[in-house]
């Protein structure tokens, strides 16, 4: 005789499926409680089994091999409709429910049963802790009660095993969250560094523009002051460009700058600053750098241009170098190379002249 649907069927099979534990491995804290079914009760078959829509399945066994049956031959089936009783069937023979059923005609030849309901806390029966003999007989009450016992003890295993898969699933998702806000912030502070590289950049040199150069100036004048050391500045500029940009064009004339550019910026050190301070005219930033060391890089820079190679015609450079002395303040250091600049330019260009020295 098939058992009717429990008439809250639904919501037990979605609390069923919300376990997850349907077709999953063996697991040891399930097959001690059915082991220690079958002992206290004294049977040679135990089953753990959990009632789905058309098949009871069996998380755990001992005694027989199979792994599950339909659903309309589940003796379990029954036992879930009373979620608050223990069944006891003392002879299926004798029993109009399961008489021609064939678990009691044919293997596993069932004659006696009891099943405690697997119950949530919600009130749904999940399925059963059950004992099977192969012959009639009776359990006493003492037994019935250590099967409902265990039968909640199964509940609180599923419960922890849910509540376990929980926290692995939510410990997973954090992971992930975690991994793509790393991602994010790095992404967001590559873009960062781009967006402040073209803040700071001379679009067509490459190098420091002029107000990165300013900003720059002023910490390295704060920087000197505060360590006592020297800090020299030279002002580049391009002799003759004006008639060399007229003569082979802008494209040219863009070209020159860029080369001279790179030029610069290969022949100083790794922490002088190399900008563009306007025009055809650059700047070099040197730290810890005297007179003397300021003169010789200025010598060193004009060579590199005079001495490159060059598409339309040789470019040189005119350089003006000053050095910080005391309470120097970033226009008087600016006022001081520029004029050094511009008496190299009067005296014959290709020239370095430092502010502090006579030529």
């Amino acid at each position: 005789m098939r058992a009717p649907l429990p008439a809250n069927e639904a919501e037990r099979l979605a609390a069923l499926r919300q376990y997850q534990i349907l077709d999953s491995v063996e697991e040891q804290a399930f097959d001690d409680i059915t082991r220690l079914a079958s002992f206290i009760c004294e049977t040679p078959i135990a089953l753990m089994s959990l009632v789905d829509s058309d098949r009871q399945w069996f998380k755990s066994r001992v005694g027989i091999q199979a792994k599950q049956t339909p659903r309309e031959y589940a003796f379990c089936a029954h036992a879930i409709l009373q979620p608050e009783e223990v069944l006891v069937v003392n002879d299926a023979l004798q029993d109009p429910r399961f008489v021609d059923s064939p678990l009691v005609t044919v293997d596993p030849r069932i004659r006696f049963y009891a099943g405690a309901p697997l119950v949530t806390a919600g009130g749904q029966a999940l399925g059963a802790l059950c004992v099977i003999d192969r012959t009639p007989r009776e359990l006493p009450p003492e037994k019935i009660e250590a099967l409902r016992a265990l039968a909640r003890q199964v509940v609180g295993q599923m419960e922890l095993r849910r509540v376990v898969a929980e926290l692995e699933r939510s410990t997973a998702e954090l992971r992930t969250y975690q991994e793509r806000l790393e991602q994010y912030q790095r992404e967001l502070e590559s873009a960062n560094l781009a967006l402040q590289a073209l803040t700071v950049t001379d679009s067509l040199t490459g190098v420091r523009n002029r107000r990165a150069f300013d900003h720059v100036l002023q910490e390295e004048l704060a920087r000197a002051d505060r360590q006592g050391t020297p800090l020299s500045l030279l002002l580049i500029d391009i002799d003759g460009f004006k008639p060399y940009n007229d003569e082979f064009g802008h494209l040219a004339g863009d070209q020159a700058l860029r080369d001279v550019a790179a030029l610069l910026a290969a022949h100083t050190r790794p922490f002088d600053v190399v900008a563009r301070y306007g025009g055809e005219e650059f700047a070099v930033i040197l730290p810890n750098t005297g007179e003397g060391a300021a003169l010789a890089a200025g010598e060193r820079l004009r060579c590199a241009v005079e001495a490159g190679s060059w598409s339309e015609r040789r470019l040189t450079i005119s350089v003006g170098a000053a050095t910080c002395a005391g309470d120097t303040n970033a226009t008087e250091l600016v006022a001081e190379a520029d004029r050094a600049l511009y008496r190299m330019k009067q005296g014959g260009r290709n020239r370095v002249g430092h502010a502090h020295r006579a030529e």
